[in-house]
Formats: structure tokens, C-alpha cells, sequence
């Protein structure tokens, strides 16, 4: 496979592509359209000549089939261009390392430490990408996609491999939850797909978590502290109050696999006013409304505590379980598991304790499960890429869609 997915995973995450969940524009940064533009100008220049970035920040692009392949179904590659907003993911400085063991050095006082990440061992051998311990490294989801489009330049060059039309859709916004919003289906060609935007190599994902957010905004009264006995009631306190009520077994720290959480994102809070924002998560779909309706007697009992409109909720789903749409698709896991098997690389089937643009996907007619990217600790200055795990998952996409050509 060719070495140079790594030349463009890294000068992909030389772009800023960090979205902002408090912006109402499209994309939410426009820097995010700085690197969409860039790649699809790439795309045009290996010979992707319907590659184009749309208004909206989305690129599109298909490869056509091999004469022999015209008339099978196109399979589609999906990945996301912006990078959470947790940490940042301005002036990313990617480094190389040979790992043979213990903790890696960062910079910044920071080390990628094999008793904090046990997940390290497992490397020893191979080259890592780290970062210098001041921002994220950006393989969710820059390494998806350096993956889809080295994969598509191989394809190019080997014209004996058959294939059908492969549809390709680099999203902005996935890390707010807004990347499948305007995903336009006229444009992409296929029926089904992939997001390639999981972890670790290997990992082959069709369940996901179920996903809502809530805020509780609290309107507090202000009186001088002197004065204040039975008349004051400080927002910031009350604040504190809904988060205490939180289950504390139930958060992100303290769940794995399919167990559900609540987790407090962000709180502002003065004496006058206050909000507390979370999100909600569970596989079970049951499981998952008991834990709104959880949330919304909460605020009804605080209410009738403090005062009928002290507290008020506001709660919206964000994206669903995509096993059920999946089920009937089966074929898709399996070919999956077909195509990492050839490239050596062992499948595990895991639940995704988050999401991806494949649910939303999914759920609006698009099945789409989710695969590996190779990359692990997302979102925060210790995420690192192995060097093999990116050359693994081009040798993955390229089985993949030549697998379609002989269904």
C-alpha cells in the first residue's frame, strides 16, 4: 500500500478545523472549509473530476467503476473533517516516534504514559504519531479521511483491481452533532456506506448510543448579602444542586461498554443566573427515555422546591441507535470482516459509546455502520495514530470496495 497516506494525514492536521457548537453559521467554522477546498482540489488533480465542496462545507466525489463493474451498486466512504472542540486543534505539531516501550515524552511537561494507557503495549515495535502535549492530534477524523482518499488514489493506479463506483463525502461539524444536517443524497451516489471514524485498528461498529442534550437554565434573585435571609436564591447554588441530584455512578468515568451516563459538559453561574448543560446517553432505547424523564422530574421537583419558573429544561435528541436500521444489512458487517481479514487485521465488533454521521445517516435511509480509523485516545493531547495502523486501513478500504465489485 502507499506510504503516502501518511505524508496526507499529516498535512491534514495542519489545518485548524476546530467546530464551534455556540455558532449558527454553516459550516460553524470556516476554516473547516479551508481544508474542504483543499481536498478536493486533491481529489480533482488524481482524477476525481466531480470533486467539489459545496456551499455548506461538504465534499463530494465519486471514483467510477471499472468498465466491468459498471453495473454493480456503489458503496459509499465517509469521514469528517473538523476536530473537537474539548481541546484544541490549532497548530498541531505532529511528531514521529519509534516506540519501544514505557512512557513517551510529550513536550509541555506532558507524557503518553503506558501505566495511564495500557493500550500502549501493544505498539511496541511500531512508529506512532503523538502530539507535542499542547493540543489534539486531529486522526478523529483527519486519518478517516487521509485513509478514503489514499485508498481511491490506489484504486487509480491499479485500474486491474475491479470496483464499482465508489461515493465519497468528507462532512464538517460531526463533533457538534451537525455533520449528517445537510448531507445531500442527490450528490451521493450510493446506498449504502461506511463512516471510517472509529478507533482502534480493527474495530468494526453498528451500534451506538443513543443521544439527547438538556439544558437547565436557572433564573436566580439577587439581593445585597446583607440583606439577603429568605429573599436571596443564588443561581450558582441552585446550579450545584441539579448536578448533585445526577446519579454519581452514572458518568462517563465511571461506565463502559453499553452502560448509559449522564455527563455535565459545562456550567455558567452567577447569583442572578445559571445553566447546567449535559448530555445523555444509552444503548437501550427503554433505558435511554428513562434517563430523559429522569432529567425532566428533576426540574420539576426543583421547581416545586424553589419556586414554579426557577428552573427551566430544554431537551433535544441528537441522534439514534443505528443497530436497528442495520440488522436488515448484515452483508455490510460481513464484507467488513472480509476485508480486514485480508489485510490481516482482526475484527471486533464493538458498541460505540458516542456517535458517528453514520447513525444520523442511518436513520434517514443511508445504512451506514462505522470502521476503524486506527487511532486511539481522541480528543485530548494523548491521542496518538500508529504509522501501520493508517497503511492497514488503506489496504482495508481497498478490499473493501473491491469486494463490492464481485457481490
Amino acid at each position: 500500500m502507499p506510504a503516502n497516506v501518511i505524508q496526507r494525514f499529516l498535512r491534514y492536521v495542519s489545518f485548524a478545523t476546530t467546530s464551534d457548537s455556540s455558532s449558527h453559521t454553516v459550516p460553524s467554522t470556516d476554516a473547516q472549509k479551508v481544508l474542504g477546498e483543499a481536498i478536493a482540489e486533491e481529489l480533482r488533480a488524481l482524477g476525481l473530476t466531480d470533486a467539489e465542496m459545496d456551499g455548506q462545507g461538504y465534499v463530494y466525489a465519486t471514483l467510477p467503476a471499472t468498465p466491468d463493474c459498471a453495473d454493480k451498486p456503489a458503496v459509499g466512504f465517509i469521514a469528517h473533517m473538523d476536530t473537537s472542540p474539548d481541546v484544541s486543534g490549532e497548530g498541531v505539531k505532529p511528531r514521529i516516534v519509534s516506540y519501544t516501550g514505557g512512557d513517551i515524552p510529550l513536550g509541555n511537561g506532558e507524557c503518553l504514559s503506558a501505566a495511564a494507557f495500557p493500550n500502549l503495549a501493544r505498539y511496541v515495535g511500531q512508529e506512532l504519531i503523538v502530539t507535542d502535549g499542547t493540543t489534539l492530534l486531529g486522526a478523529d477524523d483527519k486519518a478517516g479521511v487521509a485513509e478514503i482518499v489514499t485508498a481511491c488514489a490506489y484504486l487509480l493506479a491499479h485500474p486491474e483491481l475491479s470496483h464499482p463506483t465508489v461515493a465519497i463525502c468528507f462532512t464538517p461539524d460531526e463533533e457538534i452533532g451537525r455533520g449528517a444536517d445537510h448531507f445531500d443524497f442527490a450528490r451521493f451516489p450510493a446506498k449504502v456506506a461506511y463512516t471510517v471514524d472509529g478507533g482502534e485498528l480493527g474495530e468494526l461498529e453498528y451500534e451506538n448510543f443513543n443521544a439527547a442534550s438538556a439544558t437547565v437554565h436557572i433564573k436566580g434573585v439577587n439581593i445585597h448579602p446583607g440583606t439577603a435571609k429568605n429573599k436571596m436564591k443564588n443561581a450558582a447554588l441552585l446550579a450545584a444542586e441539579v448536578v448533585n441530584a445526577l446519579p454519581p455512578a452514572e458518568t462517563p468515568a465511571h461506565t463502559e461498554g453499553y452502560e448509559g451516563f449522564y455527563h455535565v459538559t459545562d456550567i455558567h453561574a452567577e447569583t442572578t443566573d445559571a445553566s447546567v448543560h449535559m448530555i445523555i446517553r444509552d444503548h437501550d432505547w427503554d433505558k435511554f427515555e428513562a434517563r430523559k424523564a429522569f432529567v425532566t422530574r428533576l426540574v420539576d421537583y426543583l421547581n416545586a422546591v424553589h419556586g414554579e419558573g426557577t428552573f427551566t429544561l430544554s431537551m433535544r435528541d441528537s441522534y439514534y441507535n443505528m443497530k436497528e436500521k442495520i440488522l436488515p444489512h448484515m452483508e455490510l458487517i460481513h464484507r467488513a470482516e472480509a476485508a480486514m481479514a485480508q489485510a490481516g487485521v482482526e475484527p471486533v465488533t464493538v458498541p460505540i459509546r458516542g456517535g458517528t454521521d453514520g447513525a444520523r445517516l442511518s436513520w434517514e435511509g443511508l445504512p451506514c455502520p462505522n470502521l476503524s480509523t486506527g487511532g486511539a485516545n481522541f480528543h485530548g493531547i494523548h491521542e496518538f495514530i500508529p504509522v501501520q495502523s493508517l497503511e492497514k486501513m488503506v489496504q482495508v478500504l481497498v478490499n473493501l470496495a473491491v469486494l463490492f465489485g464481485k457481490e
